[in-house]
This record gives C-alpha cells, sequence and structure tokens, in this order.
C-alpha cells in the first residue's frame, strides 16, 4: 500500500493557504492511488517540545544503554521518524514566516534528523527512493524574477533538509502573493485555483 504523509503547520485553520493547497493536493492524489493511505500529522496539534539538554542526552547514549527517562524523552521522535519511514510521499504544507519555516516545522525537523535512523552515520541520508512535495503559502514573491529572490531562505532550508535525509525528488510548489487574499483583493478559491495544474502533477 501506497503512503502518503501530511505535515501540516499553519495555525490558521480553514483560512489557512496552505491547508487548502494540501486538500487540493490530497484529493488529486487519491485520485491517482485509490488503494493508498494518508496519515496526517499536524504539528498544531501536537505537543512538540523544542530540543532540550535531557533530549539532546537521551539522543547520544546508544540505545542499550538508555534509562527509561531517556526512553520517554526520545518517543515523539521515534514516533515522528517511524511515520516518515513508512510514507512513500511527504506533503510538507507551511506558510513562510519572517522569510523561513515556522517554529513548530522547525521543531518537527529537529526530532526527525536521527542519526542511524534517518541519517547514516557516514553523514550520508538514509531515506531514498521517497518523494516530497513542499505547499508553501507566502505574503510576498520569491520566485524566479522576484526583486527578493534571495530571501527565499524557507525553500532552499527545506530542500537541504530533505536532501540531508536522503530525499532528492522533492517538488516545491510556492504560491507566493498570497497577502492578496487577506487583501480582498481576490477570493481564496480563484488564488487556490492558480496553483491546480501543478498541484495535479505532482500528485499524479
Amino acid at each position: 500500500m501506497t503512503r502518503l504523509l501530511v505535515i501540516e503547520t499553519s495555525p490558521r485553520g480553514d483560512h489557512s493557504i496552505s491547508r487548502n493547497l494540501t486538500r487540493r493536493f490530497v484529493a488529486g492524489w487519491q485520485i491517482a492511488q485509490p488503494d493508498g493511505e494518508v496519515v496526517v500529522r499536524d504539528l498544531m496539534e501536537t505537543d512538540l517540545p523544542f530540543v532540550t539538554a535531557p533530549w539532546l542526552q537521551a539522543y547520544f547514549t546508544a540505545a542499550e544503554q538508555q534509562s527509561p527517562e531517556m526512553k520517554e524523552a526520545l518517543s515523539l521522535s521515534d514516533e515522528l521518524v517511524a511515520e516518515l519511514i513508512a510514507a512513500d510521499h511527504v506533503v510538507i504544507a507551511t506558510p513562510v514566516y519572517n522569510y523561513n519555516v515556522p517554529a513548530v516545522l522547525k521543531a518537527w525537523i529537529d526530532h526527525i534528523v536521527r542519526k542511524g535512523l534517518t541519517l547514516g552515520f557516514d553523514g550520508q541520508g538514509l531515506l531514498h527512493g521517497k518523494t516530497a512535495t513542499v505547499l508553501m503559502a507566502s505574503g510576498g514573491m520569491y520566485t524566479e524574477g522576484s526583486p527578493i529572490r534571495d530571501r527565499d531562505i524557507a525553500t532552499q532550508y527545506l530542500r537541504l533538509i530533505l536532501k540531508v535525509i536522503g530525499i532528492t525528488d522533492v517538488t516545491v510548489i510556492a504560491a507566493g502573493g498570497a497577502k492578496v487574499v487577506d487583501l480582498g483583493e481576490v477570493t481564496r478559491e480563484d488564488f487556490l485555483q492558480r496553483f491546480d495544474p501543478e498541484i495535479d502533477r505532482a500528485a499524479a
């Protein structure tokens, strides 16, 4: 069975551009993969702690030497890693805050980049053969030709992290200029429809 893992990060619920892009993507993916399974990890509903000293101590302790407290400290991280390893296609849906990803997404990344699980001890990624799609909503435009193209930190960062863990087949759908929806200049539906051809190709 083909499995799609969706990582949601926006706090805006139904008003979120990235979450609405996800809905369109999942609908297309389910048409292409009628027997597939969709697993949603909503980071806004996950009590995701930042990395702490006890977490790091557990991380750098061999599994056979970890205390029960150490195993507990890593339990959510283990769960997140297992979801990622089990997926064939990963969708990361995210807004852009101050030119980069939200803190909750950075926290998820810190939990899933794990030596021996997603990253080899030789520094090579272990998650080969997977596909990733990034659905990115931003108020500004950072695509080719934009005068602020050099501020596109979020795309570069996510591509780098995915490559580090071994995922190189990455499609980024950049829904830039989304502020026109908040300003009431364009309806949300009209804005979202602009990206349907890209979404359809990535979902297929």
